[in-house]
């Protein structure tokens, strides 16, 4: 099992949520201090290179017009990264397809960023989080068909070496492809794809012999998610697998883990207006009408709602003396049939420098080689109809 380092570089400075309206979208930037932000993102890009020196891998995502997620263009940090570090995988979860007007300039950053780092490149595709579609002015209907046009545009110009080629989507026509570089892997970089409202794109995923990633979810629902991928899973000569994240803590007692994780956990308080929550179109016809119909109202895995105690119980947080920390994650392990890849966001909030130091040494070395030999076991096989039900 690998195990990845992530932190959404958050600015956390904000007025008290009761003098907003919300954290993202809209809020005006002159609260932003340009000083603030300076030593932010280079004590951020600091931890990444500790954590790459301790041993783990590193994953970095992009947001923008928002306070949780400094890190508006993650192939820049990427590149950076490339640059920096030594050996850690390096995962982009990931490039925005469905809100990017060009696959072709995603397709060429990934292969500079693969050569930089010398063949380090774990590169995820993503539709982009509601918020964003605001920004981009992207119609919510169409972002998941724009996401696997984009895809399919992006491999073709990795895998392509005999000169231009023409390509011709519904959303994007391309006269004369022929990207340079290419990447320093071959036949590619390993493709990561994020999804959980939708079934249907995580057979696809597994079809296509991608790498499928949730977060923040109940053990329930993530079984459900990962047994899904398993039974469609076919290889095309990529590795695939399952990932997995929840934010995590580790600290000399189980008190000073749970205050640290608290602390992460800012980000699933985070306040947004309703109306960037669920555009129209976003999310497929069937959840909405059963939200619409009183479904979810009260079901314990509105995770957001949670309590700490709640979240760790259900493998959300993961948090506590290295002996409790091995033990929750073998738990984790067990009641999802197996996670691949590990992505840990150990970072947020006003977490400081010096308890995320911490929380990165005492993971990699007390608890990373007591679980790293963890691997997939056999899922339960179950029904289609009873998956898709435990899945949303």
């Amino acid at each position: 099992m690998d195990a990845y380092y992530f932190t959404e570089m958050p600015y956390p400075h904000i007025p008290p949520q009761d003098q907003i309206s919300g954290m993202r979208v809209i809020l005006p930037n002159r609260h932003f201090d340009p000083k603030i932000g300076h030593q932010l993102y280079n004590r951020y890009l600091d931890e990444y290179c500790l954590a790459d020196e301790m041993g783990l891998e590193l994953m970095v995502n992009e947001h923008r017009s928002s306070v949780v997620c400094m890190d508006v263009a993650a192939p820049l940090t990427m590149a950076i990264l490339a640059r920096q570090t030594k050996r850690a995988r390096l995962l982009i979860l990931g490039n925005s397809v469905a809100n990017r007007d060009d696959p072709v300039r995603i397709a060429e950053e990934m292969a500079m960023v693969d050569c930089i780092s010398g063949g380090r490149v774990e590169c995820g595709m993503v539709r982009g989080v509601t918020y964003e579609l605001f920004a981009s002015n992207t119609n919510p209907t169409l972002t998941n068909e724009r996401l696997w046009e984009g895809v399919d545009l992006v491999r073709k110009a990795w895998t392509h070496h005999d000169g231009d080629f023409n390509y011709e989507g519904r959303f994007w026509h391309r006269r004369n492809v022929n990207i340079w570089p290419r990447p320093f892997q071959q036949p590619s970089p390993r493709i990561w794809i994020t999804g959980s409202n939708d079934v249907d794109n995580v057979r696809k995923i597994a079809r296509e012999g991608h790498v499928f990633a949730t977060f923040f979810q109940p053990y329930e629902k993530v079984r459900a998610l990962f047994d899904i991928y398993r039974k469609n899973y076919v290889s095309n000569g990529l590795k695939g697998g399952v990932a997995f994240m929840p934010l995590v803590y580790v600290g000399d007692t189980d008190e000073e883990a749970m205050q640290g994780a608290d602390e992460i956990a800012w980000y699933m308080r985070m306040k947004d207006e309703p109306q960037f929550r669920n555009p129209p179109g976003y999310v497929p016809i069937e959840p909405n009408v059963a939200a619409l119909r009183g479904k979810y109202t009260g079901r314990s895995d509105a995770v957001r709602a949670q309590g700490l105690d709640w979240l760790r119980e259900n493998g959300v947080v993961v948090a506590g003396t290295p002996d409790s920390v091995v033990k929750q994650i073998e738990r984790l392990h067990e009641r999802v049939g197996g996670v691949d890849h590990l992505l840990m966001m150990m970072q947020c909030g006003f977490l400081s420098h010096e308890r995320t130091v911490k929380n990165i040494r005492m993971f990699a070395t007390e608890v990373y080689p007591r679980v790293r030999h963890l691997c997939p076991v056999e899922p339960l096989v179950s029904h289609d109809a009873a998956d898709l039900a435990a899945a949303q």
